[in-house]
């Protein structure tokens, strides 16, 4: 019999290889939190990064780890995991691996309502404002996909193909924009657009850590009836779960997520694709895990980060480096799921 753990009505499945890889992913996380803070122009030991965040440290190495590193890092830390809950939900959600918001047009949506914000000068007039048009464009794009897509097809292929039509109307929408921008206005939208982690600051990494703090907490509830959502609509209704209440709000939540994790560092794709997928193969869980693949998400940015500072002969920025390294996986995946339908 599995074991269970329960929180009052929280439940979640107590499996011997989470206890081991979910504690090893964190470790993995703090440290590579460390590394991006302590690697730059000037390298500050870790032993120092740690007086810092502690309180202490000389002076100089407060400035830049406070006011020019820590922001960036939680930039990367935040982006991950928000786009690693993201994709797990989106996942569950739609029985489809395929399905994350990258693929089904949620990032695209985000990037064009996040656009609209630099185009239309809201990221200075208004707090929160690449945010707040980050997630009206993902919620749109979100929209559309499931309402097109029909709700008799939601984990069919039907929903990836009105998903990259989504897709390309929000990379039109952006294109457009674009056109009508300033100069200044297009270069600083174009240089955000390749997904990037340079110069983030506290008004980046602040809104991101909100959308995070607040918006995962409140999934604990719905982990039990999205594991349950695996086992097909009627055998889920069956077992007591709402299911449109469940889709409803996981949809929401990994819409806002993910939008989140655009307007702090640009459209970063594959993470939320790819960390779902990686860490329910090492765990051997029947589902895309949603805490997994948040710490997934975090650690796969956060290595790539380090990566791309650190072994490349120049720097690239982020996106560029997850597009190159997940558009393989996805092939594979994509390959192995159509194996599986004509066999």
């Amino acid at each position: 019999m599995r074991r269970v753990i329960r929180i009052g009505r929280i439940r979640m499945p107590l499996r011997p290889r989470i206890l081991f890889w979910y504690p090893a992913m964190a470790i993995g996380i703090l440290l590579l939190f460390g590394v991006s803070v302590s690697i730059g122009e000037m390298p500050i030991p870790l032993g120092d990064v740690a007086a810092v965040l502690l309180g202490g440290g000389a002076e100089a190495d407060r400035f830049i780890v406070t006011d020019l590193r820590l922001p960036r890092a939680l930039v990367a830390l935040g982006a991950g995991l928000a786009l690693g809950v993201s994709g797990a939900l989106l996942q569950n959600i739609t029985r489809n691996p395929l399905a994350s918001p990258d693929v089904i047009g949620i990032l695209s949506g985000a990037s064009a309502g996040a656009v609209a914000a630099i185009v239309l000068g809201a990221t200075t007039a208004i707090a929160g404002g690449a945010t707040a048009f980050a997630v009206l464009g993902g919620l749109a794009a979100a929209a559309a996909v499931f309402l097109l897509s029909g709700r008799d097809d939601a984990g069919g292929m039907r929903l990836i193909l009105v998903g990259i039509g989504v897709t390309a109307i929000s990379a039109a929408v952006t294109s457009l924009l674009l056109v009508s921008a300033r100069v200044h206005e297009a270069a600083q939208a174009v240089v955000w657009l390749t997904g990037t982690l340079d110069g983030r600051t506290w008004t980046h990494a602040g809104p991101l850590l909100i959308a995070v703090v607040v918006v995962v907490p409140l999934l604990a509830p719905l982990l039990h009836p999205l594991s349950a959502l695996a086992l097909g609509d009627d055998l889920a209704r069956s077992l007591g779960v709402r299911t449109s209440v469940v889709r409803t709000l996981g949809l929401a939540a990994a819409t806002v997520l993910a939008a989140a994790a655009v307007a702090a560092a640009g459209p970063i794709a594959f993470i939320a694709f790819v960390a779902p997928q990686i860490v329910m193969r090492v765990i051997a869980s029947p589902t895309p895990p949603v805490i997994g693949g948040g710490l997934g998400g975090a650690l796969l940015l956060l290595a790539t980060d380090a990566a791309t500072r650190t072994l490349l002969p120049i720097p690239l920025p982020v996106g560029i480096v997850t597009v190159a390294l997940g558009a393989p996986l996805f092939l594979v995946i994509l390959r192995g799921r159509r194996r599986r339908l004509t066999v």
